[in-house]
């Protein structure tokens, strides 16, 4: 305590060199912080579940001929067969309980209030294997999935409960309405639990085997080769990974062969030999399955470290000014020793002092990490920031504690260890009564700033890289024109919209937008740009042989999509208000299509198949410029679009709109939609989002 008071009685004393002492920490320590609370939420803390330890996921990885759908849990490899995860559950039933989920996109009214989101598809053991009790009423069971479209319940997500439902409790037995189908509530999903995959936030839980009605088009729950469930499982007391693996690939293994293999379409040698070769892999699944944590764990361990090398530079930058004030107080240091006192006990006092400047740099850099995230939470999307809690947490606060006594021994322990190496005989012969430890201390003084000089120099090298690999990015040819565009998407077929009722909103929607004042262009496409997504089909080229089908992604958008995204004709012509139903069917391709598949400047009057049509007969009418379709570090992949209006089953369209003026204007216009769009319709609408330059 003595050691204390002395400590805070000197910082009192020497305010500048205190102040800056604090500042540099708390910079330092609140930035370190702010970074391990994203790199905490997304790539440590596992599930709030009963022993999440004991959870696995199944992956299966090689080839998966026929249909694949993956999201936001995992790629193509982590994603069955609906009947092989039955198979699966069944045969490993005495090491591994397994549960299957699959999140969609879903429309909710609960009392005449529609909100848009997505729902959980999962098994009826799913919260059984997960471990966990309901807020209210009951969870899904075994009961509500052992029939295909039986059983119309949902449990409801707490958050969604609490907010949008007020947190009544006399919700348990009434009936919520999921893509127009009336569904029974039965419970609410414990607090804190949002679901096993990070990036989606489920507002409800349903029965997977309600896919069907959920989704009117969805028919593979019988189809071997339509890939589109991801499990997990929780082991049984006794049993390890490897065990449970073991246990399952013997079930699976025979099935690919025998069962499967004769299913899957033509496909060359090496594909089918990958096929047959496939294993079971189980994975620790502690985190629950989610894309997230694969694309974040790089980019969140190079920010983690990079801020280490700015708190070792703070650490550094502290022990110089330590060693500035020891070198002031060395005849103190001289007098304690000449009366009796040990280096221990001076080391000791030393080191109290620089605890203190620790302590009081952790708190300041609460405040730091506090106001770090919320400048992230300013410049990250909304949709982002609400799948994620920028808050400091009990685990963030430890965090801070550890890094601050870390800091503290760091930075002080070298000035207390020199600043009790004065050799008393020389000082008190020489009167030293600035004794700065002579040439040794003179170097290791050198050694501290010439580190602090090499890491500051790292961190710049580093910055500068990623300085130009964002310069990189932005000067990326992105062969579409984006000022003055706002996107958003209608789903009316997640509120039970019949096809023809689909087709009149879609073009009452662009009627309405086209009238706007300083809209010159309105477009809608199917699959939306440079969103990480990607429609792919089976096609057949009339005069080109290949030897396995050839899977071509694709895009069905809407008359005058290039002229609107000021994409450039190479040859032929765009599509029209005349590409209509019972018109010819055409296509238009990118210069990739026709390079990659020798046809050029000929690939006008060529004609192809999609899907299962046996004969070709969709016209090639036009070749564009090459433009980024998914991703934008992504090369342009060979790209062939289809009018949407051609297509009588559109069920989602995301809409472009350009504008002469500020884009602010019309997505006000958008969002408030009572304008053009009756009460019912504008429940469709999802988030507006302005895309600029």
């Amino acid at each position: 305590m003595h050691d204390l008071r002395h400590a805070v009685r000197l910082l009192v004393r020497t305010p500048f060199v205190s102040t800056v002492a604090v500042l540099t920490l708390a910079l330092g320590i609140g930035a370190n912080a702010a970074i391990y609370s994203l790199f905490d939420q997304i790539l440590v803390r596992p599930l709030p579940v009963a022993e999440p330890d004991r959870l696995v996921n199944v992956v299966t990885p090689g080839p998966k001929p026929g249909s694949t759908s993956s999201g936001a849990a995992g790629g193509i490899e982590a994603i069955l067969s609906y009947p092989m995860y039955r198979d699966l559950e069944a045969a490993g039933a005495e090491s591994i309980d397994l549960a299957a989920h699959r999140s969609t996109g879903a429309n909710l009214t609960f009392a005449g209030n529609t909100v848009s989101g997505q729902v959980m598809l999962v098994s009826g053991s799913y919260f059984r294997v997960l471990g966990l009790s309901p807020a209210l009423g009951r969870l899904l069971d075994s009961s509500d999935d052992d029939a295909i479209g039986a059983h119309l319940v949902a449990v409801l997500a707490y958050d969604y409960w609490q907010a949008q439902l007020g947190g009544d409790p006399g919700v348990v037995g009434e009936s919520i309405l999921v893509n127009g189908v009336p569904l029974t509530v039965v419970g609410v999903a414990p607090r804190g639990f949002t679901g096993t995959t990070l990036g989606v936030r489920p507002r409800g839980f349903v029965p997977i085997t309600m896919r069907g009605e959920l989704s009117p088009w969805f028919d593979g729950f019988d189809d071997r080769t339509s890939h589109w469930v991801y499990a997990f499982g929780r082991l049984r007391p006794g049993v390890t990974l490897e065990q449970a693996r073991t246990v399952l690939d013997g079930v699976y293994r025979p099935i690919v062969r025998e069962v499967e293999a004769p299913l899957i379409p033509p496909v060359d040698d090496a594909t089918r030999a990958a096929f047959l070769e496939k294993s079971i892999v189980l994975e620790p699944g502690s985190r629950g399955q989610s894309l997230v944590h694969a694309e974040a764990s790089t980019p969140l361990t190079l920010l983690l470290v990079i801020t280490g090398v700015v708190l070792l530079i703070a650490c550094t930058n502290i022990a110089n000014l330590l060693l500035a004030r020891g070198a002031a107080r060395s005849t103190e240091m001289v007098v304690r020793l000449s009366l009796g006192a040990s280096r221990s006990r001076i080391a000791a006092q030393l080191l109290t002092e620089s605890l203190v400047l620790a302590a009081l740099g952790g708190v300041a850099g609460l405040l730091v990490a506090q106001w770090t995230l919320a400048l992230v939470a300013s410049i990250l999307p909304s949709e982002v920031v609400s799948l994620l809690r920028l808050e400091l947490g009990a685990s963030v606060v430890v965090f801070t504690a550890a890094v601050a006594l870390g800091t503290g021994l760091l930075s002080g322990l070298a000035p207390a260890l020199h600043g009790t190496r004065t050799e008393l005989a020389t000082a008190l012969r020489t009167g030293a009564v600035h004794h700065t430890g002579g040439r040794r201390s003179a170097r290791f003084r050198t050694t501290l700033v010439t580190g602090q000089v090499a890491l500051a120099m790292m961190l710049l090298v580093t910055a500068g890289l990623f300085l130009r690999s964002l310069i990189n990015v932005t000067r990326v040819e992105l062969g579409v024109r984006t000022e003055n565009i706002v996107s958003f998407t209608l789903s009316p077929e997640l509120n039970g919209y019949a096809p023809e009722e689909r087709r009149a909103l879609f073009r009452e929607v662009e009627d309405a937008l086209a009238a706007l004042p300083g809209v010159t262009h309105v477009v809608g496409a199917v699959v939306p740009l440079l969103a990480d997504t990607r429609w792919s089909a089976n096609i057949a080229i009339e005069g080109v042989e290949t030897q396995a089908p050839l899977f071509v992604l694709f895009n069905r958008v809407g008359p005058g999509f290039f002229r609107a995204l000021d994409v450039p004709l190479v040859a032929g012509r765009e599509f029209t208000e005349a590409d209509d139903l019972g018109a010819p069917r055409i296509a238009i391709v990118n210069e990739t299509f026709a390079r990659t598949f020798g046809l050029g400047r000929d690939a006008i009057g060529t004609r192809i198949a999609i899907g299962a049509t046996p004969r070709p007969d969709v016209e090639i009418v036009g070749i564009v410029q090459d433009a980024k379709y998914s991703a934008v570090k992504e090369d342009v992949p060979p790209l062939f679009f289809t009018p949407y209006r051609q297509d009588p089953e559109v069920g989602s369209l995301t809409f472009y709109v350009r504008t002469a003026h500020d884009p602010a204007e019309v997505v006000r216009a958008i969002a408030l939609g009572a304008g053009y769009l009756p009460a019912r319709r504008a429940a469709a609408v999802q988030p507006v989002m302005a895309l600029r330059e």
